[in-house]
């Protein structure tokens, strides 16, 4: 099986522009390709987790990926698959972002030799003139065809702002300029940038003729990438401080039964082979999968260790065990505290496993809360200091959400 036969067959291809260049240029190891990271935060999350997997199975097979750094483009704020504008952020906040990148995508990424490059678009959009990217760039879109975008489209009736509008136009420079560069040949990216990928295929086109449009190919990563790193609680991250080993491990343990072996197939270096014969499993077997299913996706991004650890206390909180260290915590302070004593409701709020008493009233009375493996019943009850100084005071609401309550 050829490379690019490996990527279909995994899910990870939705769309491309020409198959028959794109399979010789991967298969062959000779595609130099870049897919972009805007750094709206300090941390790349799970929503990322799939680029970063592709772009690494890419490597392995000899071909060279650039990873765009958008500083520049941040500073605007892509409108794709939004609402409303994006927060501005300060120059300072974008750089910090940038570095805290720079050291994730390290963990996949082999940047040595010259054999990757990490560039920041910052480099080339920061000193550009305005009247220069009018001339030299804006001349060759088309406002009716940049507003068919279906990301501009789907903002028209709210309001889409020129600083947007411009997102595109950025967007096709970065690949105009990287072609030039570094020879980038190939771009990857969400079925939500299809449009402004297309333009900078256009914009090199125009800009330098057939021969180098022969060259420049899209491909359109499944849409899948978007659906995940969203839980109740908000983003799964790749960082450990924002979100444990043991979390992550969790997010993966806990994917639905119809989603573990497309998981798999995306995201895991497994072999194929051992993967099609999953397909069968069901029941038990199944948490099984999701048991490999997460050690291997905590593995590739915390390290055999915290694989190890992870799935330990998983394995012990599931049977009724024990639990450890790395379990998430919730830390009780005297401010929590009432005539030296907490109720359940209070306990569930501050923990954080309900937003409010209300809520934490239902779970109780619906039987989905215990404190070390015995279901609270009462919604009166109370736990006084010495309770939760105890070494272990394991805090459950339903089945999946866990904390270890520390006094402090």
């Amino acid at each position: 099986m050829t490379l690019y036969d490996e990527l279909v067959a995994r899910g990870l291809i939705a769309q491309v522009t020409d198959e028959k260049e794109i399979k010789d240029l991967i298969n062959n190891g000779k595609a130099t390709f870049y897919i972009g990271f805007d750094p709206t935060a300090d941390s790349l999350h799970v929503g990322h987790f799939m680029a970063l997997c592709l772009m690494k199975r890419l490597q392995m097979a000899g071909n060279r990926p650039i990873a765009l750094i958008g500083g520049g483009t941040a500073m605007v704020g892509d409108p794709s698959g939004r609402t409303d504008m994006r927060q501005m952020m300060t120059p300072e906040t974008i750089a910090h972002n940038c570095d805290c990148f720079r050291t994730q995508m390290s963990r996949f990424i082999d940047f040595s030799d010259d054999k990757a490059l990490m560039v920041n678009n910052a480099d080339w959009l920061m000193d550009l003139n305005y009247i220069d990217v009018l001339r030299e760039v804006g001349a060759h879109f088309s406002v009716n065809r940049m507003l068919s975008a279906e990301c501009y489209k789907q903002r028209m009736e709210k309001g889409l702002s020129f600083l947007e509008f411009n997102y595109m136009i950025m967007q096709s420079f970065d690949f105009y300029t990287l072609f030039q560069k570094y020879g980038c040949n190939m771009q990857f990216g969400g079925d939500d940038q299809w449009s402004n990928m297309l333009g900078g295929t256009e914009l090199i086109r125009r800009k330098l003729g057939k021969d180098a449009y022969a060259m420049t190919i899209n491909l359109l990563l499944n849409s899948e990438g978007k659906k995940m790193g969203k839980t109740q609680s908000g983003a799964v991250w790749l960082d450990p401080d924002k979100t444990s080993p043991f979390e992550f491990y969790q997010y993966w343990r806990n994917v639905a039964d119809s989603d573990v072996l497309k998981c798999m197939r995306m995201l895991t270096f497994l072999p194929l082979e051992q993967i099609d014969e999953m397909d069968t499993w069901e029941g038990s077997q199944l948490n099984r999968a999701k048991e490999i299913l997460a050690y291997e996706l905590t593995n590739l991004v915390h390290g055999e260790q915290e694989a190890k650890k992870a799935q330990e206390s998983a394995r012990a909180l599931f049977s009724g065990g024990g639990s450890h260290t790395d379990m998430p915590s919730a830390e009780i302070t005297d401010a929590h505290f009432t005539d030296g004593q907490i109720d359940i409701l209070g306990l569930l709020v501050a923990s954080g496993l309900t937003a409010s008493r209300s809520e934490a009233r239902r779970a109780v009375e619906q039987g989905g809360v215990t404190v070390n493996g015995t279901k609270v019943t009462d919604i009166r009850q109370a736990y006084a200091k010495d309770e939760l100084s105890a070494e272990e005071f394991i805090l459950k609401r339903g089945k999946k959400n866990f904390r270890k309550i520390v006094l402090k």
